[in-house]
């Protein structure tokens, strides 16, 4: 699915509708687990009409994708936000420190419900296929601007190189910190674990130690 901010009224619309239909099946899934959750219940929880599910989504696990998109569009976002030449480890750090805190109560929410969804897509195949696929397409979209940002100090694979690992050191992070009861914020947070794989992940690429220190 397009993630590309909606312009038209109707395009805003659909993608309220989606997301409100994505906020119904992550409850669902992380309450009961998706083996237990039909479409028709997701529908009923969002307030559509199942034919309406059926016309965003392919399946009920698919329906989560607008949430998790969301999140990497956030991340990517920041990074759109940064000057070029900026040092580009230093900006990375940033926003994934800003994209996974937690500063009030719909942040800590938020990161709450994608805990649930990593717990429930541990027993559910096609779960987990909708978070690794939003994760690749969370990457390819975050190469250009890794590019940019680079201002033509790394060649083409280590820009690829940058993307992948800032989009792993993210993955990991969550998927680590959901498997266990740490907090939202502080030791063993999403943030504090996404920037410790980031600094291992990105730490032999000496083009990037520069940046350390601007």
């Amino acid at each position: 699915m397009s993630t590309k901010p909606p312009t038209s009224l109707t395009e805003r619309r659909k993608a309220a509708t989606q997301l409100d239909i994505a906020h119904a099946a992550a409850e669902l899934f992380a309450a009961r687990g998706p083996h237990a959750t039909t479409a028709e219940e997701i529908a009923l929880h969002a307030g559509v009409a199942l034919r309406t599910f059926y016309r965003y989504f392919r399946s009920k696990q698919d329906a989560v994708s607008p949430l998790l998109a969301d999140g990497a569009d956030r991340w990517r976002a920041l990074l759109e936000a940064a000057e070029p030449g900026t040092g580009l480890l230093r900006a990375l750090g940033t926003a994934v420190e800003e994209s996974l805190a937690a500063p009030d109560e719909e942040a800590a929410a938020a990161l709450e419900r994608t805990r649930g969804l990593l717990r429930a897509a541990a027993d559910d195949p096609a779960l987990r296929a909708v978070w690794y696929r939003v994760n690749q397409e969370s990457e390819e979209r975050l190469v250009p601007v890794v590019a940019r940002l680079a201002d033509g100090r790394l060649e083409a694979l280590q820009v690829r190189l940058v993307a992948a690992a800032a989009t792993d050191a993210i993955r990991i992070a969550l998927e680590t910190w959901a498997a266990t009861e740490a907090g939202v914020a502080g030791e063993g947070s999403p943030a504090a674990l996404a920037l410790r794989c980031l600094r291992q992940l990105l730490g032999g690429m000496g083009e990037l130690s520069a940046d350390r220190d601007q």
